[in-house]
């Protein structure tokens, strides 16, 4: 899988010391657009733009110019893409716009992203129809890492915890699983591209679903009983 990246998802993985996790489910690339790096991380990203530029310097980030989309003759088709999704979204981040903007425009597969507000980039892409880009969040991301067989359960769990409290975002596991299945195996999935997608996973890994949970959920269970004791 392609992804293109939104700002605080970057900062995000990074600042827990885990953004291998990113370039490992998305091998086939990881992608910004130029005000990302420019704008956004600059003002953002503080001490671990260093970090991140090393990434980019190695070829593990890569990032699209406005120039880059003008030789390859789509800069005009970004260019509108931003302002459907700046009416779409606003222009409070536009880190989400650019992100959202440049996986429409190059055919990008995935868009990852923390931003799960109603109206925001992620729940509105769940439920466009005519949109091919598929939205994740890092639950996500950690949770599909977990069923390929990349990790086990208890390796899932602590990576969510270390992602979750380095940038205090005060999510909790449970809910997001809930969430996971429901869009994922759910009768009501809100688009066949993601129904689609999870089955050519489980076909291609052999996942057994329902174990995996179970497996998942019990170390969760484990971990709240200690920190509750």
């Amino acid at each position: 899988m392609k992804a293109s990246l939104d700002t605080n998802i970057i900062i995000h993985f990074y600042r827990a010391n885990k953004q291998d996790i990113l370039f490992e489910i998305f091998s086939e690339g990881v992608v910004i657009y130029e005000q990302i790096r420019k704008v956004e991380l600059q003002n953002h990203a503080g001490m671990l733009l260093k970090i991140i530029d090393a990434d980019i310097e190695k070829g593990k980030i890569v990032i699209y110019t406005d120039f880059k989309l003008k030789e390859l003759g789509i800069k005009k088709i970004f260019d509108e893409n931003v302002k459907d999704n700046k009416m779409l979204y606003g222009a409070g981040d536009m880190g989400e716009v650019y992100a959202i903007s440049l996986a429409q425009t190059i055919g990008v597969y995935s868009l990852v992203t923390d931003d799960i507000k109603q109206g925001g980039p992620y729940m509105s892409l769940l439920q466009l129809k005519y949109d091919d880009v598929i939205p994740f969040n890092f639950v996500d991301v950690l949770i599909i890492r977990f069923l390929i067989g990349k990790v086990d359960a208890q390796k899932t769990v602590d990576d969510f915890n270390e992602i979750n409290d380095a940038s205090s975002l005060n999510w909790n596991f449970e809910p997001n699983i809930k969430k996971f299945l429901k869009r994922f195996f759910g009768n009501d999935a809100y688009k066949k591209e993601d129904t689609e997608f999870i089955k050519k996973l489980v076909d291609k890994y052999q996942i057994e679903v329902k174990s995996k949970f179970q497996e998942l959920r019990r170390i969760i269970k484990e971990h709240s009983k200690s920190e509750s004791a």
